[in-house]
């Protein structure tokens, strides 16, 4: 199998990641766009830095999470206005509208956190432990327990407003 070939495979196993990372760190269709193909540009350019010490979805974490937060800072720089496009990153039952209408009001918060915090909550509601969220990071088990706290009762706190 050819580096391409292995590359393509690799990003069409781990695609909801992007997928994920996209939607909570942008703000528009064209933007979520734009971040997805850095992200992947960002992947092919260091894939022969993967040395497989991790599983590939956790680098594949790194690299996007660090690609997003540097297309933020970039974007600060350049003054845009940009319309909120608030999706949700699952999709609930048709029926179920109030799983629906929480989780509109969840993410909707998660877009005002600052990016790490995003990054770090959206690990969480991944269901990463808090060893893979600090690999995935470069933080501290006990620093990513105390920054989910915060987070956790940031959006508990705003929510509640």
């Amino acid at each position: 199998m050819s580096k391409e070939e292995a590359f393509i495979n690799a990003i069409k196993k781990n695609e909801g990641i992007i997928y994920k990372i996209t939607s909570v760190y942008s703000n528009s269709k064209d933007e979520q766009k734009d971040l997805y193909q850095e992200i992947v540009y960002q992947l092919w350019k260091s894939f022969d830095s993967f040395k497989g010490k991790s599983k590939f979805s956790t680098w594949m974490y790194r690299v996007a999470l660090n690609t997003s937060i540097a297309h933020i800072n970039k974007g600060k720089k350049r003054i845009n206005p940009v319309s909120m496009d608030f999706q949700l990153l699952t999709i609930p039952d048709e029926n179920d509208t109030l799983t629906a209408e929480r989780l509109s009001i969840l993410y909707a918060h998660i877009k005002l956190l600052n990016a790490v915090e995003k990054g770090l909550i959206l690990l969480f509601l991944e269901g990463k432990s808090y060893e893979e969220i600090a690999t995935i990071t470069g933080f501290s088990k006990t620093n990513v327990g105390t920054r989910l706290g915060r987070i956790k009762n940031k959006l508990r706190f705003q929510i509640n407003k």
